[in-house]
């Protein structure tokens, strides 16, 4: 018996026939498959306690047979699975969405239907601090007037104390678990803080945050160690999302650059280098390849590089920047082995070789794994 009801209809838990252990170990037998013509793919860190890992949720909402529905997007369609209850995400999550499905069905607050283009409600995001505790409340809705706003507030924050800041954003696009750019905060600062490394970071909306707290501090402290820092090297942090990666290097740095196009996600690693009292950082909201593509004209160099890309990798340009650039060191932090294995490859090639390979279980009972890799340029 799967330990989740969902399992089979939601499609996102696609480990769940596998004891956790035997997940560990596909997960290898994968990634030793994918990178092992690189180097030794060492043991993956798995989790000592792998459920209710995620600290963000995301919950889309829909009118069922007159009811209000709250799930997830079902992996192979767009079809939503009524949720209530992830083993995944974190408990503070499933009480607060009862509660918001209970007052959209008493205040006539339509769900958004994609079919039909009418409706207000699109998703509810939700996001917790894994030391601090406090919880954002993010209400994605469409453009227009939000009726009942303060009655719907005041009800959900009444029935919810442990709520720190609530935020209404609006998407008026057709993607679906998609934010916009336009946010109303409704209640506290609209954005949460939470301790991560020893550091203090501010959380927005929009920004990126890794969403299992307990492997990323082990999945940073590695790409801490990866850098080999002794206090004179200039470090870029590419792709630095608020900062996480690059403040939690600083104090073995003599300075760290950041770069991110999220303009968003910079005022926050700039508030968070205040707030931690760092000053050798700063950053930069900048295409990080045409970024170092400039610094190198000038005739600039950095020692250590940190990259941590989305999904899709390392675009050629960023890569072809990175070369151009030839910094003694590489730390690449990936969550998409195949598009990891594409981008060494690019890299072995230009003329650097990889030293260590460490994989990290940052999903548990999802076939995804990340990954830090270390490189060092061939003298």
């Amino acid at each position: 018996m799967l330990p989740c009801p969902y399992a089979k209809k939601c499609g996102g838990c696609s480990l769940q026939n596998l004891p956790y252990e035997e997940q560990l170990h596909l997960k290898q037998a994968k990634l030793i498959k994918l990178l092992g013509r690189f180097g030794r793919v060492d043991e993956i860190i798995g989790m000592e306690e792998p459920t209710h890992y995620r600290n963000k949720i995301q919950a889309a909402f829909r009118s069922r047979s007159g009811k209000v529905v709250s799930g997830v997007y079902q992996s192979a369609s767009r079809r939503i699975v009524e949720v209530e209850g992830c083993m995944l995400e974190d408990e503070c999550a499933e009480p607060i969405l009862k509660t918001i499905r209970k007052l959209c069905a008493s205040m006539k607050i339509r769900p958004f239907d994609l079919e039909s283009g009418q409706g207000f409600l699109r998703h509810v995001l939700i996001r917790k601090g894994f030391h601090s505790g406090e919880i954002m409340v993010v209400l994605v809705t469409t453009r227009g007037e939000f009726r009942s706003e303060r009655s719907f507030v005041n009800e959900l924050l009444r029935r919810h104390p442990e709520i720190t800041t609530l935020v209404r954003n609006v998407n008026p696009t057709d993607t679906p678990l998609f934010l916009g750019s336009e946010s109303h905060i409704l209640f506290g600062k609209g954005y949460i803080t939470d301790r991560l490394c020893g550091l203090d970071f501010r959380i927005s909306p929009r920004s990126f945050y890794q969403v299992n707290p307990v492997q990323t501090e082990i999945l940073y402290g590695k790409a801490k160690e990866f850098a080999g820092l002794t206090g004179s090297e200039t470090v870029i942090d590419a792709y630095c999302g608020t900062g996480t990666i690059g403040l939690t290097v600083a104090s073995e740095a003599k300075e760290v650059i950041g770069v991110e196009v999220n303009k968003d996600a910079v005022a926050d690693a700039v508030d968070n280098a205040k707030r931690n009292g760092i000053t050798n950082a700063v950053f930069h909201a900048a295409d990080a390849g045409e970024f170092m593509e400039a610094m190198a004209a000038r005739g600039k160099t950095a020692d250590v590089v940190i990259t941590d890309p989305p999904r899709a990798g390392c675009s050629g340009k960023f890569l072809h920047s990175l070369l151009k650039l030839a910094p003694k060191r590489i730390v690449y932090v990936s969550c998409n082995p195949e598009t990891l294995a594409r981008d060494l490859y690019t890299l072995t090639k230009g003329g650097y070789k990889v030293r260590k390979i460490q994989p990290v279980d940052m999903f548990p009972f999802t076939s995804h794994a990340e990954v830090v890799v270390a490189l060092e340029r061939k003298v």
